[in-house]
């Protein structure tokens, strides 16, 4: 689906959506405990203590941990698009206005000094930077491909980074190709891209890469109409499919055993804010909804699950912080700020 329809579905049921009662209704939820087993988490919908008149957010896409404990948030909001909070939700700093299609958020460390690689649909570009925001490499479309006539068609997502440095780009409201550069922004290789075979993607809105396997990292990479992650290897040979039925998954974001991600809506009310956070162990088995029901399996896969408690709305990216709380991003929810949930169990 592309975003520019998705968008125009549902902006109707969401307009509005930051007033008075929202904020009331905010303020009630906190305290609720969310999810299943040794995963479940209270939430703090009041958790930001920013001032929305002079720090507006429009879609919260992404979020991060830096070395120094700080919570950074991507918006495409132009007036802020990077806010940094400490990890009690207060104001450490803002910079950015030049990222109207702010999307992906990577944090890298490179030889001592974090960067981030910022993802622009609007601008069909990944920009470099480091924590202040000055830029330090700019890829364009990749033209190397030979898929793409022109800038418009490439609409970058997210990136993941290798410990080598190199740069895996998902194309995931373009093509749908992951495109592999080195560090200095070099063309490797492309793989994935639309069609009929497993190791094509629709929808690659997300990418990591997964080291819990110690030697042998791996990409996982969401097929989000596909409501799945799709593996792969580190020079784009297809190795399975983690079947999430129901759910329009998100970014992967791996902390410890675990795998998070932020489900935008379920199948079954795909018109309507229907979000959710789903976890996954170490062998792919979701163990844990939040806000969403609790996962059934059948000869394997997991049966269709949906939003359980209205909670979130679209759901866009969560992050682990170093005490292990839990943050959810959100996109077309009215503008909410980030929620932080802390682990109860």
């Amino acid at each position: 689906m592309k975003r520019r329809t998705f968008l125009q579905n549902t902006t109707m049921a969401t307009a509005g959506m930051f007033c008075a009662p929202a904020i009331l209704k905010a303020q009630k939820d906190d305290d609720l405990i969310l999810g299943q087993g040794n995963k479940q988490y209270r939430i703090n919908k009041s958790w930001s203590k920013l001032d929305v008149a002079k720090y507006p957010v429009k879609d919260c896409h992404e979020m991060v941990q830096d070395g120094k404990g700080r919570i950074i948030l991507l918006t495409n909001e132009v007036k802020n698009n990077i806010i940094m909070y400490d990890k009690k939700g207060k104001l450490v700093t803002t910079w950015g206005h030049e990222y109207p299609g702010g999307h992906g958020l990577t944090l890298f460390d490179e030889n001592g000094a974090e960067v981030l690689f910022i993802c622009d649909n609007n601008r069909h570009q990944v920009i470099k930077t480091d924590l202040n925001g000055k830029v330090l490499l700019t890829l364009d479309y990749p033209k190397e491909t030979e898929q793409y006539a022109k800038q418009e068609e490439y609409v970058p997502t997210e990136t993941a980074i290798a410990d080598n440095g190199d740069i895996y780009v998902a194309d995931g409201y373009g093509k749908d190709f992951i495109i592999q550069y080195d560090s200095s922004g070099k063309y490797i290789r492309h793989f994935g891209g639309r069609g009929d075979k497993e190791e094509n993607l629709l929808n690659a809105h997300g990418i990591c890469i997964d080291k819990r396997d110690k030697g042998n990292p791996t990409l996982v990479i969401t097929s989000r109409q596909q409501n799945a992650f799709k593996r792969y290897t580190m020079d784009g040979k297809y190795i399975n499919t983690v079947p999430l039925p129901g759910a329009w998954v998100c970014r992967p974001v791996i902390n410890g055993d675990h795998l998070y991600a932020a489900v935008l809506k379920s199948n079954s009310n795909p018109d309507q804010p229907s979000g959710w956070v789903t976890v996954l162990d170490k062998d792919f088995k979701v163990v844990s909804n939040l806000g969403g029901t609790p996962a059934v399996y059948e000869n394997g896969k997991p049966e269709e699950m949906r939003q359980a408690q209205n909670v979130f709305q679209y759901p866009h990216d969560v992050c682990i912080d170093d005490e292990q709380n839990m943050y959810v991003a959100q996109w077309n929810s009215g503008h909410v700020y980030p929620y932080k949930l802390e682990p109860v169990v």
